[in-house]
């Protein structure tokens, strides 16, 4: 991803920190300062960053779960709203991609469970509001997030890992192009919702549904594309049929072929068809810008490039 910087690898994936990332925990700390001095600043980038190393967490649970699988996972990358794990493909087998979209959440279940059972934290549904509160212990706040983090990634609006687990429900009952479909739809829904509430309460959640209108749309349209070319094969999409020129031919006809095709080359064909030498469009295109100074009736011949030049 562009505008990232790699902080590290684990396990074979490559870390990476979006450059907002960056920016959103300098604003944090900075807005911190300001409302409660400098332990607050200090206290909320603490709890900042030990909240994405659960997001991290999370990732690697994808990841791990889809390497079992075969798939590969060249890198994460953390940004201001999450983690966004690249798989090298999403598993097509329902049972596959159920159990990789659900290992993320559960990832953050176990360590709220972790929390309150070695470390003793309290976890209840306040804390959620007073999560920037230096007042609530950071490991209360910490494990109410993970709980929070698991139930929201659980909705069911794709592509959030409950959008997936629905849509590998849905593929065991019907084609999983219609499955993709259903999915992105309810998740479309979701972002219109979601965006609406932004409006009243968070402009953070209008960021958050314009992410997941326009991953659902572009997932939906992949799956869709990818269907259609399965066994159609290579030839299929090559183009077989060229215009050719002569080595005698005017320059007039040489404009006029370029402006009736879509070839980026033209070969420049003897009598006997044997390849003589190619002109490249942007050697035509000079004839053009040079027509009307040529002189009437002027040869291909000094504009093609010999073969093997």
């Amino acid at each position: 991803m562009s505008w990232s910087l790699n902080i590290g690898t684990i396990a074979g994936t490559a870390v990476r920190v979006h450059v907002t990332f960056l920016l959103f925990l300098g604003w944090i700390f900075a807005a911190s300062w300001v409302t409660g001095g400098s332990q607050a600043a200090w206290q909320g980038l603490a709890f900042l960053v030990l909240l994405f190393a659960c997001v991290v967490a999370h990732e690697f649970g994808h990841i791990f779960t889809a390497r079992a699988f075969g798939v590969s996972t060249p890198d994460v990358t953390l940004l201001p709203i999450g983690g966004v794990a690249r798989l090298e493909r999403i598993p097509e087998e329902p049972y596959e991609e159920f159990l990789v979209a659900i290992a993320g959440p559960l990832v953050n279940v176990a360590i709220a469970i972790g929390l309150v059972l070695l470390a003793g934290a309290r976890v209840n549904a306040g804390d959620l509001s007073a999560v920037e509160s230096p007042h609530t212990s950071m490991i209360d706040r910490l494990a109410a997030v993970n709980l929070f983090l698991a139930v929201f990634n659980l909705i069911p609006a794709f592509p959030m890992d409950g959008g997936r687990v629905l849509r590998a429900l849905l593929a065991t009952r019907m084609g999983y192009v219609r499955a993709t479909e259903i999915a992105a739809f309810i998740g479309q829904g979701f972002a219109f919702a979601l965006g609406f509430i932004g409006l009243f309460f968070n402009p953070l959640l209008i960021f958050i549904a314009i992410f997941v209108y326009l991953a659902a749309s572009s997932e939906a349209h992949l799956v869709a594309i990818r269907a259609m070319s399965r066994g159609v094969p290579t030839s299929a999409a090559m183009m077989t049929q060229f215009a050719t020129l002569a080595p005698d031919a005017h320059v007039e006809e040489a404009v006029q072929t370029l402006l009736r095709t879509s070839q980026s080359e033209f070969p420049v064909v003897d009598g006997s068809g044997r390849l003589v030498g190619l002109v490249t469009s942007e050697t035509v295109g000079e004839m053009l810008m040079l027509h009307e100074a040529l002189p009437k009736g002027a040869r291909l011949g000094p504009w093609t490039r010999p073969t093997g030049a």
